[in-house]
C-alpha cells in the first residue's frame, strides 16, 4: 500500500478523523477492489500529496454505513470525500474522482 493511505478499519477510527477534522480537512477514499472503476480511481488518489483515509468497502462495510449515516453523504462506490470540522464539505464519486479535484478541495477548505 502506498505510504499516504491509511486503512480505516473501524468506526472508532472514522471518529477519530471526524474529530480531526475540526483543525484540517481530512480525505476519506471508499474504495472496493473489487471493481475497475474503483481501481482507476484508487490509482488517481495515488498522485495526492496528502494524507488518504482508505476504507475498503468489502472489509469496512460497518465504516461505509456509519459514514453516510453520520455525514449524510449517499454510498457510492468509489468516493472521495473532504470532511472539515465535522461535515461533509466536497465529494465526488466513479470517473468524477481526480487528484487535482481533491486537492482543491482541501486547498479551499483549510
Amino acid at each position: 500500500m502506498d505510504n499516504h493511505f491509511v486503512k480505516v478499519n473501524d468506526t472508532q477510527s472514522l471518529a477519530n478523523l471526524i474529530a480531526r477534522s475540526q483543525t484540517a480537512p481530512i480525505i476519506i477514499f471508499k474504495h472496493s477492489t473489487t471493481c475497475g472503476v474503483s481501481s482507476f480511481a484508487y490509482r488517481e488518489m495515488q498522485n495526492m500529496n496528502e494524507e488518504v483515509n482508505l476504507v475498503e468497502i468489502q472489509s469496512a462495510r460497518a465504516v461505509s454505513e456509519e459514514i453516510e449515516r453520520q455525514l449524510g453523504v449517499p454510498h457510492e462506490s468509489p468516493q472521495v470525500i473532504v470532511l472539515r470540522r465535522g461535515k461533509a464539505v466536497w465529494n465526488a464519486s466513479h470517473f468524477q474522482i481526480k487528484a487535482a479535484a481533491v486537492s482543491a478541495a482541501v486547498k479551499n477548505n483549510s
